[in-house]
């Protein structure tokens, strides 16, 4: 279950970021596992997503069947849903498996001006290169 704690700093404008280097869910098809780096950007408004909270909810998907689209686009729309940020983020960088990688990305509309958004630093896929 997700949570949400008040703001401090509800009056300033900054950038939160959180990294899921080793998110795991499930091949609907298949069932077998599937891994992805999550990159979770958002500028909070009233509320902050409690941390502990996040890892337990990002950790129950290890035991849940939907396609790289359906985790990625859920957990942003969710913490949107929960936080009202002033803007948010996820880019999903989906390991391949049966040689393709996916990767998925979501956002709340345009990345606000007046904070400095880093770039989410995960390079695409390259394979042997």
């Amino acid at each position: 279950m997700l949570e949400r704690v008040p703001n401090p700093q509800a009056g300033v404008r900054y950038a939160v970021r959180f990294t899921a280097p080793e998110f795991t869910s499930l091949c609907p098809m298949t069932g077998q596992p599937d891994f992805a780096h999550l990159v979770i950007d958002y500028v909070p408004a009233a509320w902050l997503v409690e941390s502990k909270s996040l890892k337990l909810y990002l950790t129950s998907f290890r035991n849940h069947g939907a396609f790289h689209e359906d985790c990625t686009v859920s957990i942003a729309r969710r913490l949107a849903e929960l936080l009202e940020p002033a803007w948010l983020r996820i880019g999903g960088y989906w390991y391949p498996r049966g040689g393709i990688p996916i990767d998925v990305f979501y956002q709340t509309g345009p990345a606000p001006v007046d904070v400095w958004i880093p770039d989410q630093g995960v390079p695409p896929y390259r394979g042997r290169g």
